[in-house]
């Protein structure tokens, strides 16, 4: 068995990214039960502060005891029956994950696709929603696999005008840009804990509008998951307390802690610091010829890709990630899908979005890529 690394890893990857000490502290604290009154005061503060984050009214705005994956399981499951439309917009390897998930429901996926890299066109988008006339639309707002931040309001448009219900990956932007699913109109959206939270995985912060829940009540045959079932586990985080499944409390007191310090920070402010980090990075990985892939109106501030040159891709880039997780304590990412192999992944989220974690990416890339 290999030992466990001696000094802590800076995780500049696509995630998960480092969690503050802070987090880590309320996340060790001794156990209680599920059910103890002062956990369900805690409970109810993360669901609070989840609303403000997300920017909605939404009263089931809960910490799914999941991935975010399970994020995106628990929003199609409960919202898809067999044999509905449902049109998904794939600019990457979460977009096809949605239709993959889909599919396995039993819907009619309708795929609106863009070459990786670029966003998704929302006349396309647009066309398929009117000929389709889907129950459900669904994209991803941060394209993790690719960098690319997808405009929201004009596909969410559409949407509503077809009557459909909108599903929105939130897993990457959550925490480091503006969500706001009221303005946008967004049904149902998920997130992930261990991006732009830094928090540790295991947890999906999840909302649903009440015309998803209207949808849900209206279903034909129950949702295919119990565990995901939304009218199952309102029971539990509304003030019924109904039990459904033992809570991750560790977890959830781990993200009260971080959703405080997102708070305290602001959202605007938090933005504009994810935005320094991301420019600062484009400058310092200039002079080493990595180019990002993405044009600068569609860039994610907390997850830049980078097209890699001839002479990393002569070194070997898997090699070379080695050599700087294994000198230097680092984790970048590499590509995924059609971008494997041709492209790194620079995560600046959460409490390493700093101008700090650039200067020390730079100072290893420079002994990494000279030798």
């Amino acid at each position: 068995m290999m030992s466990p690394p001696s000094s802590p890893r800076l995780l500049l990857g696509p995630g998960p990214s480092n969690a503050h000490p802070a987090v880590l502290a309320a996340m060790a604290q001794p156990l209680v039960g599920h059910l103890d009154p002062g956990f369900l005061a805690e409970m109810d503060e993360v669901q609070e502060r989840l609303r403000r984050l997300f920017q909605t009214e939404n009263r089931l705005t809960i910490p799914l005891s999941a991935t975010g994956s399970g994020g995106m399981e628990a929003c199609l499951a409960n919202l898809l029956e067999p044999g509905d439309a449902i049109v998904i917009g794939v600019a990457g390897v979460f977009g096809e994950r949605m239709c993959d998930v889909a599919g396995r429901m039993g819907g009619r996926v309708v795929r609106v696709e863009t070459e990786p890299g670029t966003a998704l066109d929302e006349s396309a988008m647009s066309d398929a929603i009117s000929r389709t006339r889907p129950a459900v639309v669904a994209f991803v707002h941060a394209e993790t696999s690719t960098g690319v931040c997808q405009p929201v309001a004009g596909i969410a448009h559409a949407a509503r005008e077809a009557g459909a219900l909108l599903v929105l990956d939130c897993v990457t932007s959550l925490g480091g840009l503006a969500v706001t699913l009221d303005e946008w109109g967004v049904d149902a959206a998920y997130s992930g804990t261990q991006k732009c939270l830094s928090c540790p995985p295991g947890l999906s912060p999840a909302s649903f509008s009440e015309r998803a829940l209207a949808r849900v009540r209206a279903r034909r045959r129950p949702v295919q998951s119990w565990y995901f079932d939304v009218s199952l586990l309102a029971g539990y985080f509304g003030s019924e307390r109904v039990y459904h499944h033992t809570a991750p409390i560790s977890a959830i007191r781990g993200l009260a802690e971080a959703l405080r310090r997102v708070e305290a920070e602001g959202m605007p402010a938090r933005e504009a610091r994810h935005r320094r980090a991301a420019a600062a990075l484009l400058t310092a990985v200039q002079r080493f010829g990595l180019s990002p892939l993405v044009t600068e109106a569609h860039r994610l501030p907390m997850l830049t890709s980078l097209r890699l040159p001839e002479p990393v891709l002569r070194k070997g880039e898997a090699a070379l990630r080695r050599r700087l997780l294994d000198r230097h304590g680092i984790e970048i990412g590499g590509g995924l899908g059609k971008l494997s192999g041709a492209i790194w992944r620079i995560g600046l989220m959460g409490e390493n979005a700093t101008e700090e974690s650039v200067a020390r990416l730079e100072q290893a890339l420079q002994d990494v890529l000279a030798s």
